[in-house]
């Protein structure tokens, strides 16, 4: 070979078509480490084609949206450097409260990834597939125009709509838990905020080396201060503590949603071609109009806000000095405010006997719950070697300002039966692992479906059934392959199981020789069975936490659905594969929760609490169903004494 051809002259001879490709097999530390070898090379490798290779190796969205998104940010670069920031929180994040389902789906919106939480309903005649979802936003994670991430928590209070921004912290690659935190921040060269993140302060080899930058294992906040080891952790905390500051810093960034910011958070599916062209010019319009926001702040009153909430260091940050002042003001009144159902309105509920009795059951559920989140936070600080909680005032001049942040963090968790044992007490999601379907799981996945045949048809005494997800995952114990499905969301009313139970479990191994009661589906088409499978399914156990089994049959359906049929009772479980992606974007959104409780909704309840959109003709039946919940709610967490108290006192 020529010595001309040899080395970096090699390269730099290739095509930049040629070079993409072979760009693919490279990591970004192989990527960064050839910008520095020179300056013919540092030229390559800033091409463009070169990094929307790199942005569709990273897989998060198709090379068609992606030349939509350079739209958005000022080269490919920076939008890679958006794309691996992120590229670990996409998917499913959960809590165990509500009981009947907490199911955030992490998905790619425009320029940005978007948490939307799927709420618990039934399932109208339309089905799964053709059928809106509803769902509410929890959270966005924008890419500015040099690839750095903004952080907007949403919520709703007092009838207005609002955001909530905060920083991004530390993304660990194999995250598993999300927290939602409150930060203390120093100030820097007598600015009020962090420096800002306009791409016109930064020079296309700042980008680079930022791209390349390892994790520190330190947050933003401690490298900018210089002084980590002074930091007390959020999570060192008292879980009042913590509940306070987030209720009170969100209380003073938020930022009021007006129309033109409303929606849409992602766009409709590119097969309505109309449509989806007119969502990429809203969301373009939305985007920059919410980075200024993010920056500048905005006009946020509301007829039902007082004027309170002023902003005094930023949109993002808070003087340290205002917060203190604020929690002074509010000690008064900090136990009711902490103790009332995450912002809900209580005055009129307690001016009825129901509400009073209402109020009177969830001090006995409150009480029981903080007991058992004190033993969960004992076996945690024992575990850790930490056996007291940090003061707040310590945490309080960690710094001289104050904001929110998102923290993706990897953390050892135990789980049984693909549903991760969760902190009763922290503000957190966790990260359900997704298993990729493979020639000997195949079944792996989220599933979707109702109870009955054939699938998802209502019925004239049941016009709507419920809709439950199921997480469908592989164990194999002494030799034994088992598929278990782990109900993630349950539509009903009230809930029939615990959140995270295996709605059946079945032996791979093992064909089932029961037959399929059915011989056509809703189409009346023939149905034919490729396999059967034996297996165990939920039933009634002892009480709600400890539910017991019976036999079934797992039924493999040539259409693509799955059946579990119970063998005594004759019940029938229809599922089918979902795209979560795919529902969201034909689906319908709905109101948020107040914020804190948007993100993680800490109150043990086994009702939809996230039924608030519901309109006025549906109240008297929800009035009802609240009564049956809150008779069963009694009978699962009273004693027959702590009963027997409660009525005396609600007679006298």
């Amino acid at each position: 070979m020529l010595p001309e051809t040899c080395g970096s002259s090699l390269f730099l001879a290739l095509p930049d078509d040629v070079f993409a490709i072979i760009s693919r097999s490279l990591s970004l530390k192989d990527m960064c480490n050839l910008s520095i070898c020179c300056k013919s090379l540092s030229a390559l490798v800033a091409s463009e084609k070169i990094w929307l290779s790199q942005c569709d190796v990273v897989g998060i969205v198709p090379t068609r949206d992606l030349v939509e998104w350079r739209e958005g940010v000022v080269s490919y670069k920076a939008l890679c450097r958006f794309l691996v920031r992120v590229k670990p929180l996409i998917g499913i994040w959960v809590h165990q409260n509500p009981e009947l389902g907490n199911v955030v789906y992490v998905m790619p919106g425009f320029v940005s990834v978007v948490g939307c939480r799927i709420i618990p309903q039934e399932l109208g005649p339309l089905g799964i597939e053709d059928g809106p979802i509803l769902w509410a936003p929890v959270f966005e994670i924008i890419g500015d125009f040099d690839g750095s991430t903004t952080f907007l928590l949403h919520g709703r209070e007092k009838g207005c709509d609002f955001l909530y921004p905060g920083l991004v912290e530390s993304v660990e690659q194999n995250c598993n838990v999300l927290f939602l935190e409150v930060e203390p921040r120093e100030k820097r060269n007598g600015c009020k905020l962090l420096p800002s993140k306009s791409f016109t302060h930064h020079s296309t080899e700042e980008i680079s080396r930022k791209v390349c930058r390892s994790n520190s294992g330190l947050s933003r906040s401690q490298q900018v201060s210089g002084r980590s080891e002074a930091v007390v952790p959020f999570s060192r905390l008292a879980f009042g503590d913590r509940r306070t500051l987030l209720e009170t810093v969100t209380g003073q960034v938020r930022l009021m949603v007006t129309d033109s910011i409303r929606e849409p958070l992602f766009p409709r599916l590119r097969e309505d071609a109309e449509n989806f062209q007119k969502d990429l010019i809203l969301l373009l319009q939305r985007r920059s109009s919410l980075l200024q926001m993010y920056k500048f702040g905005s006009d946020h009153s509301c007829t039902d806000l007082n004027e309170s909430t002023a902003i005094s260091a930023g949109p993002i940050q808070l003087e340290l000095s205002d917060i203190r002042k604020s929690l002074d003001r509010s000690s008064s009144s900090t136990s009711t405010s902490l103790n009332g159902d995450d912002g809900q309105t209580h005055g009129n509920n307690r001016k009825s006997i129901g509400g009073y009795f209402r109020a009177s059951i969830k001090q006995i559920l409150r009480k029981s719950s903080s007991l058992n989140g004190g033993r969960a936070m004992s076996r945690l600080n024992s575990s850790s070697g930490e056996n007291r909680h940090a003061l707040l005032h310590d945490f309080l001049n960690s710094g001289d300002t104050i904001g929110l942040t998102l923290h993706a963090m990897t953390m050892k968790l135990s789980a049984y039966r693909a549903w991760p044992n969760m902190h009763d007490t922290q503000f957190a999601l966790y990260k359900l692992p997704m298993r990729v379907p493979m020639e000997d799981q195949e079944y792996a996945g989220l599933w979707g479906g109702t109870f009955g045949w054939p699938p998802g048809r209502p019925t004239e005494d049941k016009p709507g059934k419920a809709l439950f997800f199921l997480l469908l995952s592989y164990e194999e114990t002494d030799g034994k392959r088992s598929l278990i499905a782990t109900k993630i969301l349950e539509g009903t009313h009230y809930v029939l199981h615990p959140n995270g139970s295996a709605m059946f479990i079945v032996n791979i191994d093992e064909p089932s020789l029961d037959p399929f009661p059915w011989d056509s589906d809703a189409d009346s088409h023939p149905v034919s069975v490729k396999h059967a499978f034996m297996g165990e399914g939920i039933a009634n156990g002892y009480g709600f936490r400890y539910p017991g089994s019976k036999p079934g049959s797992l039924f493999v359906i040539q259409n693509g659905l799955l059946a579990f049929i119970w063998k005594e009772s004759r019940a029938v479980l229809t599922l089918q594969r979902l795209n979560l992606q795919d529902l969201l974007k034909k689906g319908e959104q709905v109101p948020a929760l107040p914020p804190v409780a948007n993100f993680s909704y800490l109150t043990k309840s086994y009702s939809n609490v996230f039924a608030g959109f519901s309109n006025t003709s549906t109240c008297s039946s929800s009035l009802r169903t609240s009564v049956n919940c809150l008779t069963a709610e009694i009978l699962r967490n009273c004693s027959v004494h702590g009963i027997v108290n409660l009525i005396l006192h609600f007679i006298g």
